[in-house]
């Protein structure tokens, strides 16, 4: 058989053979094509995701370190110079056997604190991060302080920042000497800060202060405000770690990767137990304690030296509507550790008692906005102006805007602190003076006169007849700086860096544009504030309108035997100390005639039982002008770069030349003895006023009360020494054009970035108050 011959493949043949082979292949090649791009996609998508993770917990920021404190103290003659001239001074005018008169600034935060490490990220007046390093090197070069002590926010210190601010503290005590003449005397602490959203859960902000920094003498950690510390892990559990990382590569900026770092620091801290003793707690829990009464009951678990000290009482910026003090003295007070009372800072007084709410309440409970008078407008009286003031100019019936002035009134008052958010479109300026006390000088924004000092010193508890209680404070003055500056209140200078006060303009900030809501056109209708409203963000907190109340703040000063950290406490300790708004001035104030003294008088702070008629002195001299710039000895200390950076090269550098007193005023209270005596009747303010001769050298008084043996009663006395008036930034605070009835119609805000807001003002020292009770057999007399 012959084999049959395969003919050879035609050229078409091999492609028909090859269209099928690939016509078999490329389906299989699509699908390994496809599967690699997805594969690489799922890649990339993991790596942005592990990437975004990262910067969310902060891999690409760095920790907020303490910094380095530098290491040449004050020069010796240089506390050699200032001691002789307090003490020149005082022979001066008078005075016999003076202890030493030293200042300090017992409130200042670093960017240790959320709040202060906000201030720090990108903006036009955006500094960077000034940590616990630079308030040593500002309390020894810029401001030349004799005390201090740090106070950042506990609610956000971790178990490594409360280790690294213990040695910071312990560094810049290392560099003045422990010896009888540190240049600096710096004390540890930390800041309390309970916010309620309501009067009757609120107690407000409390420092801690420590006396000593040896490690068997301080707690292990601080204790929070447990309010705060829900409120903060709450907020953080919404903000999922790829958001945060995302903020952080968006935003270009490594201060913000800090941030994520900051926030991852102590995103997994567990809290403390709150029924286990403190001293059986592990160390890096976070301890908090959810009143004033637990903090002291803590602080005795402890057993250290310390004190608390209130502040920012009357300040309406976290203060609920209606808040008063009377609730403390009922059972959240330890008078062995609460011993002072911070009547002025950087956020203004907190001195006077005004007669006037911010709401009230009508029979049934039912809260309501009090009427407008001529001394105050509540800021829900002005929620119902705006509003009608819009009707009206839309040609509404003057019936139906009035109905609307009235919803909103109550929209407004139901609002609580939060009431502007009720008045779609509403700019800070429209607001006028709603809320602000006119009859203060440089108050608090929107003014709680339940938290002021006169008030808080004459309310009485009577829960037990036999065993009334009543608050005795001295009187102390501070910055609440939040830059790392304590002692900022030496020079009106550096509004951005020396007040809380920070740049407006939503653009300019890097965060400006997310943390604040788009604006919102005006209309003639009121709205509900509606608390869980994601889009509120920052304008929760009116900071345009409260960038106008910012002060450089103020300063304690204590008389005290000598230099030392034991002298300076047991100054604080006797309340033998006072405050003022910053400047300098050195004031005494004695009761000369106190009984069983061998005629030594009794200095400012005492208590004293007594029948006879008391006869006070009083003694002032005017702080010093200032040269512009530095003294060398912060020159040399700091180098250039630093002098610019924590001291904005301005610093306290006094002159020759002191300022004068123009007048010294004097407070008289006298506390409740029952119940229902009218708060208002029992503060005089001035009680008496003595002008002073224009004498460098000061100014002295001598007074008496002659009605006090006969009123027959507990009676308390504090002065003020007023100094002639100088520029300072905010001091008009709104700046307001009035009418012909007085009346606010045209605010000025202090917004813009290049405006120090200087207006005239007079800077003033006030005392801590004498206590002065008759014999205990006496009976006490009502005011009707």
């Amino acid at each position: 058989m012959r084999d049959r011959v395969r003919p050879p493949l035609q050229r078409s043949d091999h492609l028909n053979s090859g269209r099928l082979f690939f016509r078999l292949e490329e389906p299989s090649r699509r699908i390994q094509l496809l599967r690699k791009t997805l594969l690489a996609a799922v890649a990339l998508i993991g790596i942005a995701l592990g990437v975004l993770y990262l910067a969310g917990l902060g891999a690409f920021g760095q920790h907020e370190s303490p910094g380095n404190v530098s290491l040449t103290p004050r020069p010796a003659d240089s506390l050699q110079t200032t001691t002789e001239r307090v003490q020149g001074a005082a022979t001066d005018i008078g005075v016999a056997q003076s202890k030493q008169i030293l200042f300090g600034d017992l409130h200042v935060h670093t960017t240790f604190s959320f709040d202060a490490f906000m201030m720090s990220l990108p903006s036009r007046s955006s500094e960077g991060s000034h940590p616990p390093a630079d308030a040593c090197d500002f309390a020894r070069y810029c401001s030349a302080l004799d005390f201090w002590s740090i106070n950042d926010h506990a609610e956000q210190i971790t178990p490594r920042h409360w280790q690294e601010t213990i040695e910071s503290i312990r560094q810049c005590n290392a560099v003045a000497g422990e010896g009888e003449n540190p240049d600096t005397v710096a004390f540890l602490g930390w800041e309390w800060t309970d916010i309620g959203t309501t009067p009757e859960n609120h107690y407000g902000h409390k420092n801690v202060v420590l006396a000593h920094t040896d490690a068997e003498r301080i707690p292990t950690r601080p204790i929070a405000a447990s309010s705060t510390v829900e409120r903060a892990r709450a907020g953080l559990a919404q903000v999922s770690t790829p958001m945060i990382g995302a903020l952080a590569l968006a935003s270009g900026s490594s201060r913000v990767q800090d941030l994520a770092r900051y926030f991852a620091e102590r995103r997994d801290l567990d809290l403390c137990e709150d029924d286990v003793n403190v001293r059986d707690l592990p160390g890096d829990c976070l301890e908090t304690a959810a009143t004033p009464s637990d903090l002291f009951r803590k602080l005795d678990q402890w057993d250290v030296d310390s004190m608390v000290i209130p502040h920012g009482t009357t300040w309406g910026f976290y203060t609920p509507p209606g808040s008063t003090w009377d609730k403390q003295l009922a059972q959240e007070h330890d008078p062995n550790r609460q011993t002072l009372f911070e009547i002025y800072s950087g956020h203004g007084k907190s001195e006077r008692y005004q007669d006037f709410r911010a709401v009230e309440y009508d029979a049934a409970g039912k809260i309501r906005c009090p009427e407008a008078t001529e001394a105050y407008t509540p800021t829900c009286w002005r929620a119902g102006e705006i509003i009608e003031s819009r009707c009206l100019a839309e040609g509404t019936e003057a019936k139906e805007c009035a109905g609307r002035a009235a919803v909103a009134r109550q929209n407004a008052v139901e609002a609580g602190g939060q009431n502007h958010l009720t008045v779609p479109g509403a700019r800070p300026a429209d607001w006028l003076d709603a809320g602000q006390c006119r009859d203060c000088d440089q108050p608090a924004f929107n003014y709680r006169p339940g938290g002021s000092a006169q008030y808080v010193l004459a309310i009485g508890n009577f829960e037990d007849p036999e065993k009334p209680k009543h608050f005795r404070f001295g009187f102390m003055g501070s910055s609440d700086n939040h830059f790392a500056r304590p002692g900022t209140g030496y020079k009106e200078v550096n509004r951005h860096g020396f007040t809380e006060s920070r740049e407006q303009d939503p653009n300019a900030s890097l965060l400006g544009g997310i943390l604040l809501p788009d604006p919102v056109e005006p209309v003639a209708e009121s709205k509900p504030f509606n608390p869980d409203d994601p889009t509120t963000g920052f304008a929760l907190f009116q900071l345009e309108r409260q960038s106008s109340f910012f002060t450089t703040g103020g300063l304690i000063a204590a008389h005290a035997t000598g230099r030392d950290r034991d002298s300076v406490w047991q100054a604080l300790e006797r309340k033998e100390v006072y405050g003022t708004s910053g400047p300098r001035i050195l004031l005494w104030f004695d009761l000369i005639n106190p009984p069983g003294t061998r005629g030594l008088p009794a200095p400012m702070g005492s208590e004293v039982e007594m029948s006879r008629t008391p006869i006070f002195q009083v003694r002032a001299v005017g702080s010093y002008e200032q040269r512009p710039g530095c003294p060398e000895y912060a020159v040399s200390g700091l180098g250039p770069k630093k002098l610019d950076h924590i001291c904005k090269n301005e610093c306290y550098n006094p002159s020759d030349r002191r300022r004068l007193i123009s007048r010294i005023e004097v407070v008289r209270g006298r506390p409740q003895v029952t119940a229902d005596e009218d708060v208002t009747q029992l503060i005089e303010d001035p009680w008496r006023s003595f002008r002073c001769q224009p004498d460098p050298s000061g100014c002295a008084i001598t007074f008496t009360d002659p009605e006090y043996e006969q009123a027959g009663r507990a009676s308390l006395y504090y002065v003020r020494a007023v100094e002639t008036p100088q520029p300072g930034i905010n001091a008009d605070n709104v700046r307001c054009t009035d009418d012909a009835e007085g009346q606010c119609i045209e605010a000025h805000l202090c917004t813009e970035a290049e405006d120090e807001c200087l207006e005239l003002q007079e800077p003033v020292a006030w005392s801590s108050p004498i206590f002065i009770d008759p014999p205990q057999k006496t009976a006490y007399r009502a005011i009707r």
